[in-house]
């Protein structure tokens, strides 16, 4: 018979069935996976099986990243006596057949079982190196098949770490002598292809706890192994004072609960690991996972436990990487550095190398005279304590940031994050066309998140093109090439029709590049003046919201759960539909990127998104149906209009391009034309 390629689904129990028995046999070579990441796989669309006769000959595992446009294989499986078929080249072929949209396939695997010629014969290439987390700290080979896109974007995105704060338990699992049938779902985490999306680390509580072990053996083969783990050593005062706030809400929450010496070290883990500015803690603990709502509530812990770490790597990294909610309402501020104020920068920003304190000091003050007019910005928080800095000017048609810095802080991949995206759009309000970010020493938090805004390596230092072009490919295409040949650099050439996943790609890397003639879809969204105020500060609050970050760049919009033909990634235009006046309301404010639409419980959506931002739980249930349910829409990267475009002027310019109109397309979310978001946004940023 025929060998078939069936992609799974969640209900064909008896194929998962089979792939997880197929996957169980080569746990030594494929690293343990528990069988919900299969299902969890299959509910992706992300399990593929190769099936003969019934059985189950391989299969492919693999991840579709919402906020990434590759796709990360994670097992790619043959059974032994079946290989020779090529069953691995159909497993890829039909990924690339079933994901042609997507930009490529990244996979991983170690270098020392020799299989490089398997993965250059399906067509990989070598992708760089990371070392593994696993007990012999192996090195991982990257691998990587591009599917034929825009090879510009292929590294642009970043592979952030997600830092997870483990208790005892779990250390004992992955470190310790014994072998156990119950320390699989730990290990787990210790798999190849997460190795450079996982990073374990330990707070003080873990090695009182192995201070604490009776056999001599086990403590001395456990403190060893503490040094392949990241030390975390949070304040000892906050780590006391969390502790209690823990204690009191838990006690108030479970009054059956007996303070006892089982109690209160496990509260220190979640006090630790908040102190220490992470938010996951991996448990098997019954007890501390029965506290997971109260570490939530209390100190924004997400006690969890290793499965859902594997199976949720991808969201909780996000949660905790980049976190606008917490810049919210605080006291962040920023000036210009003040000229006696050196000294003072150079204990709080990083320096290495030939970059020490005295030879940054020097470098700042050069940027306080001269001919070139250079603007030195420094952001504090609501203590007065320095967490930003950077400097810039424009030279022609270039923006030069000869500094970027962020300071150590809970929120430093945040800003990170939030000072890219400003610069950019600095750089666009300026006329500039490229961004060169001169300083030869960028703090890592800020060189490790460019790369997902196009920031690319060109003589030593990071560089991003501004297209500033709302047209067809080749209309965008013209500008960038023009760019690229300015730095000597290769482009790559865009072609009407581009998938939407890559166009999406295409227009953050080039931002604020449009890419009109692509598949990506525009949607227009009616947003009542009280969300459009909280989310963008339009209309104006009475008392002005800081905006020394602008806009934060990932929010949370919630509405009824009616379908109306959303889909992802996408384009938004923001139409503000009522007000007390004719300049607060009927008007679209600006256009935002749409990253996700989930449809859930309230209570389900509140828990997923309440890191970005403005609404509470009873506001989300408020935007729920007879149905139960809500829709959430993640954005980002939102640009308000400086001019904003009128119901009369948006009816006009739909007449004028021959396009069907009515006002009840904005009693609720519509899709509208590519044609008409271009003329929306050409004429919100219209001048004269």
């Amino acid at each position: 018979m025929a060998i078939k390629l069936v992609s799974v689904s969640p209900a064909q129990d008896e194929l998962i069935g089979k792939a997880v028995a197929l996957g169980d046999r080569y746990t030594k070579t494929l690293g343990l996976l528990t069988p919900p990441a299969y299902r969890k796989a299959a509910e992706d669309g992300g399990l593929l099986t190769a099936v003969e006769a019934g059985e189950v000959l391989g299969y492919a595992l693999f991840g579709l990243p919402k906020r990434s446009a590759r796709i990360r294989l994670a097992h790619l499986c043959v059974a032994e006596e079946q290989r020779g078929r090529g069953i691995a080249r159909r497993l890829v072929e039909g990924i690339k057949e079933r994901y042609p949209q997507r930009l490529g396939i990244k996979a991983k695997c170690r270098r020392d079982y020799n299989l490089s010629g398997m993965w250059r014969s399906l067509g990989f290439v070598p992708d760089g190196e990371v070392r593994g987390r696993g007990r012999d700290g192996e090195i991982l080979d990257g691998w990587w098949l591009d599917l034929g896109h825009p090879d510009l974007f292929t590294e642009m995105e970043s592979d952030a770490l997600l830092v997870v704060t483990v208790d005892h338990g779990v250390f004992a699992d992955l470190r310790g002598l014994a072998d156990s049938a119950d320390a699989e779902e730990s290990r787990a985490l210790e798999a190849g292809w997460m190795a450079d999306l996982v990073e374990l680390a330990y707070t003080p509580q873990l090695v009182h706890a192995i201070r604490d072990l009776p056999d001599t053996a086990e403590r001395q083969h456990q403190r060893a192994a503490l040094t392949r783990l990241r030390k975390l050593t949070p304040d000892l005062a906050a780590v006391d004072e969390r502790s209690r706030e823990l204690l009191q809400a838990a006690t108030q929450a479970m009054p059956d609960l007996t303070v006892d010496a089982e109690l209160r070290p496990r509260l220190r883990y979640v006090a630790e690991t908040s102190c220490a500015g992470l938010q996951v803690l991996a448990t098997r603990d019954p007890l501390l996972s029965r506290l997971a709502d109260v570490a939530w509530e209390v100190a924004r812990v997400r006690v969890v436990s290793p499965s859902t770490v594997t199976l949720h790597v991808d969201e909780l990294r996000q949660a905790q990487v980049y976190r606008p909610a917490d810049l919210m309402g605080t006291e962040f501020r920023s000036g210009e550095v003040a000229p006696g104020a050196v000294d003072e920068l150079v204990a709080f920003f990083h320096q290495s190398g030939a970059d020490d304190g005295s030879a940054f000091a020097e470098r700042l003050r050069s940027l306080n005279g001269g001919a070139v007019a250079w603007r030195r910005e420094l952001l504090r928080d609501g203590q007065g304590r320095p967490v930003a800095l950077y400097a810039w000017a424009l030279d022609g048609r270039t923006l030069v940031v000869p500094v970027l810095r962020t300071a150590g802080h809970p929120l430093e991949q945040t800003l990170a994050r939030q000072l890219l995206f400003l610069i950019k759009r600095l750089g666009r309000d300026c006329g500039a066309e490229i961004i060169r970010i001169s300083d030869p020493h960028p703090s890592e938090a800020a060189r490790s998140a460019a790369g997902d805004d196009g920031f690319f390596e060109h003589d030593g230092r990071l560089v991003a093109l501004l297209v500033n072009v709302c047209g067809t490919a080749a209309e965008v295409e013209a500008v960038a090439g023009g760019l690229a040949r300015e730095l000597t650099v290769d482009t790559t050439s865009l072609r009407p029709g581009m998938p939407a996943e890559v166009a999406a790609v295409v227009e953050r890397a080039w931002w604020p590049a449009k890419v009109i003639d692509s598949e990506l879809p525009s949607f227009l969204v009616p947003i009542k003046p009280r969300w459009s105020t909280e989310l963008f500060n339009v209309p104006a609050m009475l008392i002005p919201r800081g905006d020394v970050l602008g806009i934060s760049r990932e929010h949370v919009y919630y509405r009824s759960s009616g379908r109306r033909g959303e889909s992802v990634p996408a384009r938004l235009l923001w139409y503000v539909s009522e007000g007390n006046s004719p300049s607060e309301g009927q008007m679209v404010v600006g256009s935002s990127r749409l990253d996700e639409v989930l449809v859930d419980t309230p209570d389900a959506l509140f828990s997923k998104f309440e890191h970005l931002g403005v609404y509470g739980r009873a506001e989300v249930q408020e935007a729920a149906d007879a149905s139960g349910h809500a829709m959430a829409l993640r954005f980002s990267d939102t640009e308000i209009f400086p001019k904003a475009v009128t119901l009369r002027r948006l009816a006009s310019l739909a007449r004028e391009l021959g396009l069907p109109w009515s006002s009840n397309s904005l009693i609720s979310l519509s899709k509208i034309s590519n044609e008409l978001f271009q003329a929306v946004y050409q004429e919100g940023h219209r001048t004269t």
